[in-house]
């Protein structure tokens, strides 16, 4: 069972075997490489056993995919199939043959062609010899073949052809390496090339050897200057050990000026048997740098040596013949004392140099005091001197080891002087390569001048660039040593002597661009139709250029934009013509030569009421405010006089300072009872005493003859004195008002009238202190006062005062002259009874605390019967 599988599995493998025998064939050549533009010509075979529909008419030829036209097509017989390509020019490609079987193509088998041409014969051989190491031809080769080419380099003999030497390489170069390279004047050479499609072969080319002779490079053993001979160096140096024997050899020595790159040579002669060769290098500068190199060749031969290695040595040095250029920076001080002057040089471009420069002295004194003279080194190129307010002298010199240069010298001014200004003006412009900068000076005489460059922002005083300029009013430089869109400061300083004179002053952008960023606008001052605008410089780093103007880009809420145009000096403007209570947005763009650039932008509104508006509506307002505060004051101020007019005013005995009421009297309690505000008096029960002089008097002296007048005074009864009932009678008031002169002072006679006085009081809201006065006057009489609620009878008796009468204050403005008039023809009884009743009352005291008193204004006066 297991052998029948075995078997029907080696029948299936044999039948597939012979499906794909069918497609198996061979292509001759199997590789084939033609010469390019020649034709191709290749055979497909089949190698079984072919029914009728599977032989070579059924094979089809492709080259690199492409179907080939069957005209090319050559049938042998049913198993071969030739194809010929015609000027076959691709330098590679593929050709397959393929059996056509019904509607497919199966491919069969395939080849890659190549194409390429001969070799060319070899052109220019040239061999160079390295004595006792090898000897190496090269040669030119031609054209590409695109086939591997060798070659095969021959050396004969001339005198023995048959003495053949050769070696073979795939490059265009061959050696021969020791000791297969021995030395003869007798050689021939000669390249054959070849490969698959043909070879080609040289002319044997006799080449000497001692013409193609090369050595290695000399060593350069020393480069020295020897003391005190200046402008000289000794060379000396080393030949190489192979090197065909007795041969005449040329050594070429080159040296090279370091300073100027200047590069000169000097050859010289040598045996083969010397080993060492020296030369002198004369006519150098002073203390100048040289380099040295050497080769050498032999007489004969065409090639030099290689350059041996550079060896540099300086010549004797001289001292610095030129001075350095000086230039300072003053550096204002807050203190008067001291000051910071920063000293900068750079070496003069002398021609020769000057040599190695070690360092650099630096002397100072004040231009009165050239005895205190001081010195600093310095290895750099710069220092800082810290100075008095009292002028300078500075200078420096370079030295070497050889001595110093002469003294470049500045004079420092004091701080109070003051350099008359030289130049007028300052103009710079700029070119595609070059800065310019000119001026004009108001002193032609002065032919020497530094000009001064630093960026704006530049804060290190050593950061500045000078130069010095000479018999011109013009610089210019490069370009390029300005940094593009930075603002540069340039001054320019007369020079006189050692003194420098008062600068002008400009700036410069070398290129500018547009700024940065835009201003950042503020609204100031808003009202109905315009508005303030104001905003800040740009900073100076993000200009980039010269601000010319501003232009100011408003628009209203859904409106058309508009702009207004200031000056770069301008830095607020404001907006008229607007709409008012509208929003707007407004925006600000700063613009130089190079573009323009919009800041961030700002939204306002309008007022509704500008400010006349507000005044307008305000006058009328303001006004009657005005006219309610006047009539206030007017009340607060005049308050007095209304209520005089409305509320009169009237005296309270109880406050009067005059004189003083007994305390223990029951009028005195009567007087306090009736003082107050709330208490009343009515006018029936109060008896007054009749004005006791005739009218004509009453202008007249204070002082009255009681003997020409006498005056009788009558009793008037006043009754139905109430308490809480106020009735003030003005046509009374007025009445005794007018009885009384208001130019007759009040006066209280030294003796108490003989006969009683009824009085009674009315209320007063305020006593004013006076001082009563007793005069020698001719009185009148007074009937006493009965009071009907009381039995008693109270007599009030006046004692004597000072016989000198003085002005009472208090009742001043009430009448002109009131007194109290007692005749001495009194009867007798009424002396007695006021005697009998000074008992009941005690007297008057003067200038007593708490004594009141009673005024003739109280009483209503009774009018003559």
């Amino acid at each position: 069972m297991f052998s029948n599988l075995i078997w029907m599995f080696v029948l299936l493998c044999s039948s597939v075997a012979d499906e794909n025998s069918i497609r198996d064939a061979d292509i001759f050549p199997s590789s084939p490489e033609i010469e390019r533009g020649s034709s191709l010509e290749l055979s497909c075979v089949l190698r079984k056993n072919y029914t009728l529909q599977r032989n070579a008419n059924h094979i089809i030829w492709k080259l690199n995919d492409e179907l080939i036209a069957p005209e090319n097509y050559n049938i042998v017989n049913e198993t071969v199939s030739n194809i010929t390509i015609h000027n076959f020019t691709y330098s590679t490609a593929y050709v397959k043959c393929f059996m056509k079987s019904f509607s497919k193509e199966l491919p069969l088998v395939h080849t890659e062609v190549k194409s390429g041409f001969r070799p060319d014969m070899p052109e220019n051989i040239s061999c160079i010899y390295f004595y006792d190491v090898n000897l190496t031809c090269t040669w030119n080769a031609g054209r590409e073949t695109s086939f591997t080419t060798s070659y095969t380099l021959y050396r004969k003999l001339m005198s023995s052809p048959d003495t053949v030497g050769s070696c073979q390489t795939t490059t265009q170069s061959c050696s021969f390496f020791y000791p297969d390279n021995v030395y003869s004047n007798d050689f021939c050479f000669q390249v054959e090339a070849k490969n698959v499609l043909g070879a080609s072969l040289t002319e044997c080319v006799p080449i000497p050897l001692q013409k193609i002779e090369k050595f290695a490079a000399p060593e350069i053993l020393s480069v020295k200057k020897i003391p005190g001979i200046k402008q000289l160096l000794t060379v000396t140096w080393k030949m190489p050990e192979k090197i065909i024997p007795l041969k005449h050899i040329i050594c070429q020595v080159q040296y090279r000026n370091l300073y100027s790159n200047f590069t000169e040579f000097v050859n010289v002669s040598l045996n083969s048997k010397k080993s060492i060769g020296s030369c002198n290098l004369t006519g150098l500068w002073d203390s100048t740098d040289y380099s040295v190199a050497i080769r050498c060749v032999n007489n004969e031969s065409a090639f030099w040596s290689g350059w041996s290695g550079e060896k540099t040595e300086s010549t004797e040095e001289e001292a610095p013949s030129g001075k350095v250029d000086l230039w300072r920076v003053i550096e204002s001080s807050h203190s008067s004392r001291n000051r910071s002057v920063h000293l900068m040089w750079k070496p003069l471009k002398s021609f020769p140099p000057p040599g190695r420069i070690l360092g650099y002295k630096i002397r100072y004194f004040p231009e009165n005091k050239a005895a205190h003279k001081r010195s600093n080194n310095s290895t750099e190129q710069k220092i800082t001197l810290l100075l008095n307010e009292e002028a300078h002298i500075i200078s420096v010199t370079a030295y070497n080891s050889a001595g110093e240069s002469p003294e470049a010298i500045l004079r420092i001014p004091s701080p109070d002087e003051k350099s008359s200004q030289m130049i007028e003006k300052v103009v710079t412009s700029t070119t595609n390569e070059e800065v310019v900068v000119q001026w004009i000076t108001s002193e032609p005489e002065t032919t020497k001048y530094v000009v001064e460059w630093y960026e704006e922002l530049e804060t290190d005083p050593f950061g500045r660039s000078w130069q010095y300029v000479s018999n011109s009013t013009k610089w210019k430089n490069n370009k390029k040593i300005f940094k593009p869109f930075i603002c540069y400061n340039i001054l320019v300083y007369p020079l006189y002597g050692s003194n420098v004179a008062a600068p002008s002053y400009t700036q410069i952008y070398a290129e500018e661009k547009e700024p940065s960023e835009g201003p950042v606008v503020d609204t100031g001052i808003l009202g109905k139709n315009e508005v303030t605008i104001k905003w800040n410089e740009i900073s100076k780093a993000r200009r980039n250029g010269f601000i010319t103007n501003y232009t100011i880009f408003y628009k209203p809420e859904g409106g058309k934009e508009l702009n207004e145009t200031v000056n770069s000096d301008v830095l607020q403007y404001r907006l008229k013509s607007l709409q008012a209570n509208t929003q707007y947005t407004v925006r600000i763009m700063a613009s130089n030569k190079a573009g323009g650039t919009s800041g961030e932008p700002k939204t306002f509104k309008t007022l509704k009421l500008d400010k006349e508006d507000i005044f307008f509506i305000a006058i009328p307002v303001e006004i009657s405010i005005l006219c309610l505060i006047g009539l206030w004051i007017t009340c607060v101020l005049k308050k007095h006089t209304f209520k005089k007019v409305c509320w009169p005013d009237i005296p309270n005995p109880e406050e009067s300072l005059a004189v003083e009421w007994p305390l223990a009297s029951s009028n005195n309690s009567f007087l306090k009872r009736m003082s107050s505000q709330s208490k009343t008096v009515d006018f029936e029960d109060i008896n007054v005493l009749e004005y006791c002089f005739p009218q004509e008097s009453q202008e007249g002296s204070l002082l009255i003859n009681y003997e020409n007048h006498v005056s009788e005074c009558t009793d008037i009864n006043t009754k139905g004195i109430t308490n809480r009932d106020e009735k003030i009678l003005h046509n009374e008031e007025n009445e005794a008002a007018e009885s009384f002169s208001p130019s007759m002072p009040y006066i209280i006679t030294d003796q108490f009238t003989r006969r009683q006085m009824h009085s009674a009081l009315i209320p007063v809201k305020e006593v004013q202190p006076i001082e009563v006065v007793a005069n020698d006057v001719p009185g009148c009489q007074q009937n006493p006062i009965k009071n009907e609620e009381n039995d008693n009878e109270e007599v009030l008796k006046l004692e004597d005062f000072s016989e000198k009468a003085l002005f009472n204050p208090y009742l001043k403005n009430s009448v002109k002259t009131r007194e109290f008039l007692v005749s001495e023809s009194l009867p007798e009884h009424s002396t007695d009874e006021r005697k009998s009743q000074s008992s009941v009352l005690p007297p008057f005291q003067p200038n007593v605390l708490g004594q009141s008193y009673v005024t003739v204004d109280m009483f209503r006066l009774a009018k003559g019967q």
